[in-house]
Order: C-alpha cells, then sequence, then structure tokens
C-alpha cells in the first residue's frame, strides 16, 4: 500500500439515512477507530421522507432535515467528504478511489449507496418539465418552478406520487395522477385501501387515471418543454410539468465492479456482510434475509436503513448481531397518517376494522390464520399493536380483528 495512501478503520460510502445512522451508532456503541463518510451529495446526509412533503411545501429549511448538524460530525470524530464520488472498489488492497484520482485506504467498509430514481425511456423524456424527486436539489428544481394553476401530471401511483399528488393539490396545481396498472397501491395494498385513496385524492380534485400506460411525451412549440404526456391507448394529457416516480435503482455499479454477489440489490447476510468479509451493505441498495418471512429482500425505507446501521455498527463492536426487525413505513396525504407493518403479498384473508368513509380504520391482512400485515390510517393504538402481533405470531381469529369492542392489546 502506498505511503500517501490514508487508511480508515471504518470507511463509510453514501450520504443517505444508513450511512450516517452507521457512522453514529459506532460512536454511541464505544468503537473508537477512524470513520471516513464519502457522499456524491454536496451536503451533509439528510431525512427524504419530507421531501415529497413538508419540504416540497416549503415548510421545512434545508437545515431542519439534516440527521445531524455539521458540529456533531466534529464532535464524534466523523470525518466527512461531500461532492466526492467514489469511482472504484480495490477490494485486494482494501482502497477506495475516487473521482479525482485520490485513493483512501480500509480496514472495513461500508456500502450505503442508496438508489436513485427510475427515469423513464420514453421518447420526449428529457424534455425540460420532467422530473423525478429524490434529493434535495430535485425538489427545489420542481417547487422553483411551480407556479399556482399549473397542469401537472404525475406519472406513478405509489405513495411517493400520492404524497406528491396531494402536496400539488394543496398548492393550487390542476394535478392528474397515471397509475398503469389497474389500481394505485397495487404492489403494497388491498383493493379496498386502493379505492379509499383514489377516492381520497378524487375528492380534493385530482384526476386519477388508472390503466393509463405512458409511452412518450411531447414538447410545446419552442420544442424544448414538455406539453402533453401520450398514453398507450391513445389519451393525450396536457401537462406544465411532470414529476415521474416509478420506483427505485438500487446503486450497485461499485459491488458489481468489485466482484460482489448481486441479487436485487447488493446480496448481504443477516449481518449486513456481502460476499466480501470486510465489505458491508445498508439500506435501499442492500438485498437482505428476512427470517420472519423466510425469504430476501430489498427494502426502502427509513426503519429498514437504521436497522441495518444498528446490526453494522454492533457487528464491528464485536457482539455478533443479526438482523430481526419486522418491516414497517407511513405515509402522510391530505393530513391522514397511514402507518404500515410487515408485508401483505400472500395474504389470503383481509379484515377490515372500522369503517373506510370514517377515515379511521385497519387493515388485516392473514395468511393460514396469522396476521402477517397491517394498515392502519389514524390509528396508531391499532399499529402499535398489531405490529406485536404480528412479531410474536399470535394466532388470531379474523372475527376478533373486525370487532372494535375487543383490544387488541388483550390479543398479545
Amino acid at each position: 500500500m502506498l505511503e500517501s495512501t490514508k487508511v480508515y478503520d471504518v470507511l463509510i460510502v453514501g450520504g443517505g439515512q444508513a450511512a450516517a445512522q452507521t457512522a453514529f451508532t459506532l460512536r454511541q456503541q464505544g468503537y473508537a477507530g477512524s470513520v471516513l463518510l464519502v457522499s456524491d451529495e454536496p451536503v451533509l446526509p439528510y431525512q427524504r421522507p419530507p421531501l415529497s412533503k413538508q419540504f416540497l411545501r416549503g415548510e421545512a429549511s434545508l437545515e431542519s432535515l439534516q440527521l445531524w448538524p455539521a458540529a456533531a460530525y466534529d464532535q464524534n470524530r466523523i470525518e466527512c467528504m461531500l461532492g466526492a464520488s467514489v469511482v472504484r472498489l480495490l477490494p485486494d488492497l482494501h482502497q477506495v478511489e475516487l473521482h479525482d484520482g485520490q485513493r483512501f485506504g480500509y480496514g472495513k467498509l461500508v456500502l450505503a449507496t442508496g438508489g436513485r430514481a427510475r427515469r423513464l425511456a420514453l421518447p420526449g423524456a428529457e424534455l425540460a418539465g420532467v422530473e423525478v424527486l429524490r434529493t434535495q436539489q430535485d425538489v427545489m428544481a420542481i417547487r422553483d418552478g411551480w407556479q399556482a394553476g399549473q397542469r401537472l401530471v404525475i406519472v406513478g401511483g405509489g405513495y411517493v406520487g400520492l404524497e406528491v399528488a396531494a402536496v400539488a393539490n394543496g398548492c393550487g396545481h390542476i394535478v392528474t395522477v397515471l397509475e398503469q396498472a389497474e389500481r394505485v397501491l397495487a404492489r403494497v395494498t388491498a383493493p379496498q385501501l386502493s379505492q379509499f385513496y383514489e377516492d381520497l385524492h378524487r375528492g380534493h380534485g385530482v384526476e386519477v387515471l388508472t390503466n393509463a400506460a405512458v409511452v412518450g411525451f411531447h414538447a410545446d412549440a419552442s420544442g424544448k418543454n414538455v406539453a402533453t404526456v401520450v398514453l398507450a391507448d391513445g389519451r393525450v394529457i396536457p401537462a406544465d410539468r411532470v414529476v415521474v416516480g416509478v420506483g427505485l435503482i438500487p446503486n450497485t455499479e461499485l459491488a458489481e465492479q468489485a466482484g460482489l454477489a448481486l441479487e436485487n440489490g447488493i446480496r448481504v447476510d443477516a449481518s449486513c456482510i456481502t460476499s466480501d468479509p470486510d465489505i458491508y451493505a445498508a439500506g435501499d441498495c442492500a438485498n437482505h434475509p428476512c427470517g420472519f418471512f423466510g425469504r430476501r429482500m430489498r427494502l426502502e425505507s427509513v426503519p429498514n436503513a437504521n436497522e441495518h446501521a444498528r446490526c453494522i455498527a454492533a457487528n464491528l463492536c464485536g457482539q455478533n448481531q443479526q438482523l430481526e426487525a419486522l418491516p414497517w413505513f407511513w405515509s402522510d396525504q391530505y393530513g391522514l397518517k397511514l402507518q404500515m407493518a410487515g408485508l401483505s403479498e400472500g395474504h389470503d384473508q383481509f379484515v377490515l376494522r372500522g369503517a373506510l368513509a370514517d377515515g379511521q380504520f385497519s387493515a388485516f391482512y392473514l395468511k393460514g390464520g396469522q396476521l402477517i400485515a397491517v394498515d392502519c390510517v389514524g390509528r396508531p393504538a391499532d399499529f402499535m399493536q398489531a405490529r406485536r402481533l404480528i412479531q410474536q405470531r399470535v394466532a388470531v381469529k379474523a372475527e376478533q380483528l373486525a370487532d372494535a369492542s375487543i383490544g387488541l392489546k388483550g390479543l398479545v
């Protein structure tokens, strides 16, 4: 190894939740070694969930989104290199190479490279006004170009797309949501919940079109700006701006170049270790085994990133920890908070507690008489108890879940 190459005990590649949480959890666990965080974004790690909500509405500042202030990094002896891209891993040398040719050595490497917004490879997708939402810079570009009364088309009826629709509607835009599936949220929830959210948006004046596959975009008279969105069935939707929200592509290029095992992300074991014993992976880019559901998965959520970070930090501190947390998520639309735990895929029974029309209800998903997932709107107490029921694999009866007079706490 060259004498000029500085070596860190732990080198973290990434600037998101998993990266920052790993660094600070190491210090909280008493880790005394040197830590370097390298991020290609020009700002310190920040919260992403508010980007499609409070920050998009202009209610949160850049500073308020920071996970930790600059002083905290200094106090915890966490070095940061911002606006710096790692372009190559050299596992045999235990080094990483940056875009400017610099190299840094590591004892242990953590890949928290996250993902990037999926863009549409369609005619006209390069036109001005066709945008994605993933970073602070993305949101500021969208927000800077917003004017009340604009026709905003959102491609994708997932959680991010619907959150953006709710914010844009509240800001005075004429909003249309295009979902190519038969219903919004089709991958993650039951038809009843999809209908609830479609009705919710339509009730606020948002046009929701399902079975609406986008095949291209047309420009205005200048040839530079988007003017319409073209659908596969021939419909043409007018648009002053377009926000594409069709998922995330995990950033696995560095791992692939280094010869690490991949499987819809960077493949890790239950300790978040990759196929190289000195390299870990965490967060949106990592595909990990989930003991509860008996299969591998890659999850895009803050709780998942935090769980990976805690696991990695514990293992680097010699505690031999494995992943065990139950997946959970949340979404905010029109002041209604949706909390989700578990995964509903493969459920054979759907049970509703409360009424959809009231805007406060819990939806339970069972498989073989066992609760595997829950969606709660406006019922945080139900959510907390349902999480425990799922984690403890308690056998429950559908009629008990449906009966609001029976407390969930008594079933745990």
